[in-house]
């Protein structure tokens, strides 16, 4: 705790944080035989053909290799040991928007020139020359597309548990085999049968059979006030976000269904029950892609990155949250803008908006904190969010679209100000970063600036397993009750708190997030993608050279 301060729930959370990165560090792999003898025991089997060179290649990238940063690649392949190599290899060389590696070349297929394509394609075509002939077909749009029943997926991490076992050396086969169809090859159409129709239905049949989504009856009428709670989160800590991946998960949580986007009315639904090997930037927490980096990481756009300029010192900057983006999210129209979770936070740190709440008892889209539940400052909330919040759409995105950027259904609560360049509002100490159509593209930016940010989603990532709440980022629920809370913590003397959070994440995002850290995680994620491809993956696996010698003497002998 800040000295001379109260004890406050989240000094245990900050405390907590600092433990679990301490034993995080502690499983660093310094060798190759560590990394193989960290991988076996993490994975039950022999590591890919091919790892020694990933190990060497992390190595001169100067990364730090800690067999739990690829926890991801696991969660989202391992399903697929059920499924044969031969239909994964027909699938791939089917579904349209692909990448290709031949001979060690990328190329890719696609029904137009796609910005997020060729910057995947730039991303892989860097270690290609490592990696053996293969298909990666590319989800293009931004909404996830895949969510196979829970029972499915359950029955085949059951059969990839059975077949895990590390094969006697004299077993082992040492070179990858066919890994994709060849171009004159017979492959029968693959049809993931893509359905419409509202989302949450869709995405539910992804939750476990007793999870509270799975029994929660939807939602068709929005223009009802929104299904929101003003005391604290479940299994949150005195209010403040315990478990982040709890936190991020609709299943937990089905009230979500009438509270993001995403669920509301997404912007296209196109989505198949069927596993399929579908590589995407991000997802929720019940969908079956294969994750990659986003695009967007891997740019050098300053509209996503904020470009060189990571932001001035911390005593320079101004004392307040910065927020501008569009009302994204999906389709708002004028019965659901009102259930949309970035209508629901500019409304939240907006001074005008909680005023006329406090006067009236009214407000369509969230609700005020129950008195005493959070730590605030006494008198008028208003007044002293006007202190702090700067929130502020620069497109209200209405549909139909008809005067943009004004919108006649919420220009009362809402007045339309010019973009900031990330590079500007990394002036401001405090960066709230809220989904959009799906994950939020400047998220790697926030957390490589000298600014704090202050993350809600419901998306999963590629970098999940690696980033740790209230250590490198501040975790909020998403119905962003906890927001008063978190900043009145900060502000109320605790500002050295704040900065600690924001150095420590920019220092650790130069040194797990980097260009290099996703050419490592690809190049993993993609030799284990291929063995998944190849007929003989049930043998195929690196062998040491020690464990080499040692056959060869038994076999001369």
């Amino acid at each position: 705790p800040t000295k001379g301060r109260p004890h406050h729930p989240i000094d245990d959370l900050i405390e907590e944080a600092d433990r679990q990165q301490d034993a995080l560090l502690q499983k660093e792999s310094h060798t190759l035989a560590n990394a193989v003898r960290a991988y076996e025991e993490r994975r039950g089997r022999r590591p890919p053909p091919g790892f020694d060179v990933w190990f060497h290649f992390a190595q001169e990238n100067n990364a730090l290799v800690i067999e739990d940063f690829f926890d991801r690649i696991y969660h989202d392949l391992n399903p697929f040991w059920a499924v044969p190599a031969l239909t994964i290899r027909q699938q791939a060389g089917d579904i349209f928007h692909r990448i290709s590696i031949r001979n060690g070349n990328t190329s890719q297929l696609s029904d137009q020139p796609r910005v997020w394509l060729d910057l995947w394609e730039n991303l892989i075509g860097t270690i290609a020359q490592h990696l053996p002939d293969l298909d990666i077909p590319i989800n293009v749009m931004d909404e996830s597309r895949v969510v196979v029943p829970w029972e499915t997926i359950d029955e085949y991490m059951t059969v990839e548990e059975k077949s895990r076992r590390i094969v006697p050396a004299s077993e082992v086969v040492h070179k990858f085999g066919k890994t994709s169809v060849a171009q004159d090859e017979e492959v029968p159409g693959f049809d993931p049968q893509w359905e419409g129709g509202p989302y949450w239905d869709r995405a539910v049949i992804g939750c476990h059979p007793d999870s509270p989504a799975r029994s929660y009856k939807a939602e068709v009428d929005y223009t009802v006030f929104p299904p929101l709670n003003n005391s604290y989160p479940e299994k949150s800590h005195h209010g403040y976000v315990a478990n982040w991946t709890y936190v991020k998960q609709p299943c937990e949580h089905p009230q979500l269904q009438g509270l993001h986007g995403t669920f509301v009315e997404p912007i296209s639904i196109s989505n198949s029950r069927k596993l399929m090997p579908l590589f995407g930037g991000s997802k929720l927490p019940m969908n079956n892609e294969i994750l990659l980096p986003p695009a967007m990481y891997w740019t050098d756009d300053p509209f996503y990155s904020g470009g060189e300029e990571h932001g001035t010192e911390w005593s320079k900057k101004k004392n307040k949250i910065i927020w501008r983006g569009a009302a994204s999210g999906g389709r708002n129209k004028d019965t659901t803008w009102a259930r949309f979770q970035r209508h629901r936070f500019v409304s939240m740190v907006n001074a005008t908006s909680i005023a006329y709440a406090e006067e009236t008892g009214k407000q369509p889209n969230f609700e005020l904190p129950e008195s005493g539940s959070y730590d605030l400052p006494s008198g008028s909330l208003a007044k002293w969010v006007g202190e702090w919040g700067d929130a502020a759409f620069v497109h209200l995105l209405c549909f139909p679209d008809t005067r943009p950027p004004f919108c006649d259904y919420d220009d009362a609560y809402y007045q339309v100000k010019a973009s900031m360049p990330m590079g500007e509002q990394y002036n401001y100490k405090y960066l709230p970063d809220i989904d959009g159509n799906s994950f939020s593209g400047r998220y790697r930016g926030f957390l490589g600036s000298t600014s704090l940010p202050i993350k809600a989603t419901i998306y999963d990532e590629w970098h999940d397993s690696r980033m740790m709440a209230w250590k490198h980022f501040v975790p909020m629920d998403n119905t962003f009750v906890d927001i008063y809370g978190i900043m009145h913590y900060f502000l109320g003397g605790r500002d050295a708190a704040a900065k600690k959070i924001a150095l420590e994440g920019k220092q650790w995002t130069e040194t797990v997030l980097r260009r290099e850290d996703m050419q490592i995680y690809v190049f993993r994620l993609l030799l284990e993608y291929a063995r998944l491809c190849d007929d003989n993956r049930e043998k195929l696996g690196w062998v040491s050279e020690t464990e080499k010698l040692l056959l060869a003497d038994a076999n001369a002998a």
